[in-house]
């Protein structure tokens, strides 16, 4: 079994209440609770592998707070590098002890017997926490990692060009559409799909009430058909089918926030993450931005999709680290410290993610940008805030997630480059998923 795909995003992801053998596959590791060098007589040094702006300052505030415990910390160049890196590392038998990760690779993590079972040491914490980041880093209700994000959802749009064009926020997709052909008039494109990045298709369904993976009894069931994947489906064909998108890859960043600063793209749907990038790369539009609620589907109540990427919503504790309780316990630190979460929910210090946390709604100041949002700063609060309630829970990631994803980016290539519909890539990822599970020993139906 491999794991190399890249992968952005969380979610609600929960497996429990079902037999591990035949759903994640006979192969795969178990830790065996022994740890006896988890209580060492001297000073330990764990690595910690991450790609988040901020991690570095964190770090630093640990290893200054700490004496028994000090963490070495490597920044990884991405979500994708880390798939690839850490496969290697778990191979040779040198895996880091802490690694920053996202919900869709636990179960495929825990499947290789990768990640180490922290039940025991981080349970006692959990009401510290959202009960939808709790549960992402569960799997058959044991806890393999620590949250560190939330992610609320919403939109974001130049109100100069709106305004301009007399437009009004989108309320729903059929919205949003009309909004984009009112702005294909004038040469601007309403939003952008890379042609590598299929999270739009994701997210949507996900928001539609999709479930590409569930347990039926002791067998995965795969479904990219249902009634909510098409409606999500139709949506994202319209926009296509009418050159309202940009095809900008984010293999060429700065091009994307140039489109975005320059006015050639309108809007984004977003998390609070995704402003720490806009913070740090333009130059033209600052105060020009304003927050709307994510669209819904006509005639359907307000709700959002669990995450449209994050700068790390896990830190993870890997099964060959040798003190497990002491990374378990620096996992916690950085996710509850509050000099700690401020760095990180902070666009400008950290990655602007808004905290996995009971009260997480008490870092919406932090966690949003005023540089950006200018006037509109205030009123952007309570969307984010109301965000935070309608966030979509029980999407389950399925144990061949990160391989389903990589096919999956082949295929939306096709999709945005009009080689093929959406609904042939969707047949398309029904048969291969459920062929590719069986592959791999692993029940499923579909």
């Amino acid at each position: 079994m491999n794991s190399t795909s890249p992968r952005r995003r969380f979610a609600s992801a929960a497996v429990a209440g079902v037999a591990l053998t035949g759903l994640l596959s006979a192969c795969g590791g178990s830790d065996s609770g022994d740890d006896a060098s988890s209580k060492p007589s001297g000073p330990v040094t764990l690595d910690f592998w991450g790609w988040a702006n901020g991690q570095e300052a964190v770090v630093k505030a640990f290893n200054a707070s700490h004496k028994d415990v000090k963490l070495k910390y490597t920044k990884v160049t991405d979500q994708l590098t880390m798939q690839k890196q850490l496969t290697n590392a778990v191979k040779a038998d040198n895996a880091p002890c802490l690694l920053q990760n996202t919900g869709e690779y636990v179960t495929s993590w825990v499947s290789q017997g990768a990640l180490a079972d922290i039940t025991q040491y981080v349970q006692s914490n959990k009401d510290k926490f959202n009960p939808g980041s709790w549960a992402v880093g569960q799997v058959q209700g044991k806890v393999y990692g620590v949250p560190t994000a939330s992610a609320p959802a919403f939109t974001i749009y130049r109100t100069d060009i709106f305004a301009k064009y007399g437009l009004q926020p989108p309320r729903t997709w059929d919205d949003f559409i009309a909004a984009g052909k009112e702005l294909k008039k004038h040469g601007i494109k309403v939003t952008n799909y890379a042609g590598e990045d299929p999270s739009t298709l994701e997210v949507l369904a996900m928001q539609a009430g999709a479930d590409w993976y569930s347990i039926d009894g002791d067998s995965w069931k795969v479904n990219f058909q249902d009634e909510g994947t098409l409606k999500a489906a139709k949506v994202i064909q319209e926009i296509i089918d009418n050159d309202l998108n940009a095809k900008l890859s984010f293999a060429d960043y700065a091009a994307v926030q140039r489109s975005f600063d320059t006015g050639a793209t309108a809007t984004r749907q977003i998390s609070t993450w995704q402003m720490s990038g806009m913070v740090q790369n333009f130059t033209k539009s600052f105060g020009k931005w304003a927050l709307a609620p994510w669209p819904t589907f006509k005639g359907e109540a307000a709700r959002t999709p669990a995450g449209t990427n994050q700068s790390g919503n896990l830190t993870l504790v890997s099964e060959q680290c040798d003190h497990k309780e002491q990374a378990a316990q620096a996992a916690l630190w950085m996710s509850t410290d509050p000099g700690a979460v401020k760095t990180m929910a902070s666009p400008e210090t950290g990655s602007g993610v808004m905290p996995a946390l009971a009260d997480s709604e008490s870092y919406v100041s932090e966690a949003i940008s005023q540089k950006l949002l200018g006037k509109n700063y205030e009123p952007a609060k309570k969307i984010v805030t109301d965000s935070l309630g309608t966030i979509r829970t029980g999407w389950t990631f399925g144990p061949n997630w990160t391989a389903m994803f990589t096919e999956m980016q082949d295929e939306w290539a096709k999709v945005v480059s009009k080689k093929q519909k959406v609904t042939d890539l969707l047949a398309h990822m029904q048969e291969w998923t459920v062929n590719d599970l069986k592959q791999r020993g692993i029940n499923v139906k579909g």
